[in-house]
């Protein structure tokens, strides 16, 4: 059992509903001949399911599997997971941390200062954007140390974490923020979007991935039409009323990839949903879920209106992270000015960055860029070539997407399929993750 610590302010009932309700993790590699099995225990709450898969995604572990019951209070989640190499986790530190982070989920993250201030960005993308966001930054002294941006149907967010350049301190004074945040905003509506250009601070540390997609959602991306046509790969997202159960049962396929999960799931969670039960799977490269969810209140969804608006936002959330362009990764020494000259070099040669990750670690610049051309197509590899001379073209390298592997028994690559939606019995589906986990023989013993 992890020995817990509890936060001075819990009087001695929190202390012991707290026990009560500690999640019981397992971690077993025995059980399957491809993965590591996760299993977490724990007294249902709005919110533990994705408290759960986002301690997994920020790990970088690759789900392979899932499944999800629920019986009364109760909550009872299983994962199959891999690392990015698809192997099994054998690294003692990481199984011992990994059981550790899952056996706190109950008692949430605390608030606290991160000693960097938060800048939220949401406005309408345009080539070289990023750009003049890093040119007004770097003009008024604030030292980008992370920043993640995605963009999605013509829309941007960005969650940017800055310190004062001469102090290396956050940035506290009112006027210099104030000063910031109008800088930036006017950056931001440009001549288009005088109306949804948002600017805001935060001295309060958040999920950053789950806060991007919040932004976006606020900003409703998902109503606004797409820049490009989607792929074949878009994901397809179906939604039926069970009525005699009193679920409604999201179906969602798509092309599989990392922190897939996390992303529907989150969705689903900000949106006051709550999923009782879902078995997830994974054939060759592609995902299915299907989850059961009812609403907070313990409804479901109740109109064709909120239907389709459920359908629209998963769908969303799915494209919001979809990897568009060519992978370029910056490893450099860190400096002033850094990420202002990259990006207007990008700008120059008609290149948009449609996401994006910023990190900095003892000094060295570690940025990865999503490039295509000015119009969302394919960037020439000339250009790509041309880039990379005039930023240098042993700190910025074309890199691939990580493989997930997808070594599969012929039993789970059949999957369980979207396009045809069947409504289970609820006793089918608890039989059938029963038996997938190994606790009965047999569908009858259940």
């Amino acid at each position: 059992m992890v020995e817990m610590e509890w936060p001075g302010s819990l009087d001695e009932y929190s202390k012991l509903i707290n026990r009560i309700n500690i999640p019981r993790v397992v971690i077993d590699n025995a059980v399957c001949e491809t993965a590591t099995l996760v299993k977490v225990d724990s007294a249902r709450r709005h919110g533990i399911l994705l408290e759960a898969v986002q301690v997994l995604t920020d790990l970088n572990l690759s789900i392979q599997k899932a499944y999800i019951s629920s019986d009364g209070i109760w909550f009872m989640d299983v994962f199959h997971v891999t690392d990015l190499d698809g192997n099994k986790l054998i690294d003692e530190g990481v199984i011992s941390y990994l059981e550790k982070s899952l056996a706190t989920i109950h008692c949430g993250k605390p608030a606290a200062s991160n000693d960097l201030t938060a800048l939220e960005l949401t406005g309408t993308d345009r080539v070289g954007l990023l750009s003049e966001v890093f040119a007004v930054l770097a003009e008024l002294e604030c030292d980008v140390v992370e920043a993640k941006v995605w963009t999605h149907n013509g829309r941007i967010a960005s969650l940017i974490y800055v310190k004062d350049c001469n102090s290396g301190s956050p940035i506290k004074d009112s006027q210099k923020i104030d000063t910031i945040v109008g800088r930036l905003r006017n950056v931001l509506k440009g001549q288009d979007d005088i109306l949804y250009a948002k600017t805001s601070v935060s001295m309060t540390v958040t999920h950053t991935e789950r806060r991007l997609h919040q932004m976006m959602f606020a900003d409703r991306d998902y109503e606004r039409k797409p820049v490009l046509q989607h792929s074949d790969d878009s994901p397809v997202v179906t939604v039926q009323n069970w009525v005699e159960r009193g679920y409604s049962v999201v179906n969602v396929q798509c092309k599989d990839r990392m922190k897939l999960l996390f992303d529907v799931v989150c969705t689903l969670t900000d949106m006051d949903y709550v999923v009782f039960h879902g078995t997830i799977t994974t054939a060759k490269d592609r995902a299915y879920l299907e989850l059961y969810i009812r609403h907070t209140d313990g409804t479901p969804i109740s109109s064709e209106a909120e239907r389709q608006r459920v359908i629209q936002c998963l769908q969303a959330s799915v494209e919001r992270r979809t990897s568009q362009g060519v992978r370029l990764e910056l490893r450099t020494t860190d400096r002033p000015c850094l990420l202002a000259d990259v990006t207007r070099t990008f700008r120059e040669n008609g290149l948009n960055v449609t996401r994006a990750e910023v990190s900095t670690s003892a000094d060295v610049a570690l940025n990865l860029f999503y490039v295509t051309d000015a119009l969302g197509n394919a960037a020439d590899v000339k250009t790509i070539n041309s880039v990379r001379e005039k930023i240098g073209l042993s700190c910025l390298k074309v890199k691939e997407l990580p493989l997930i592997s997808q070594q599969k028994t012929e039993g789970e690559e059949q999957g369980v399929g979207v396009g045809g939606t069947v409504l289970f019995s609820l006793g089918s589906i608890l039989r059938r993750n029963l038996y997938n986990l190994g606790l009965i023989r047999s569908y009858s013993q259940a």
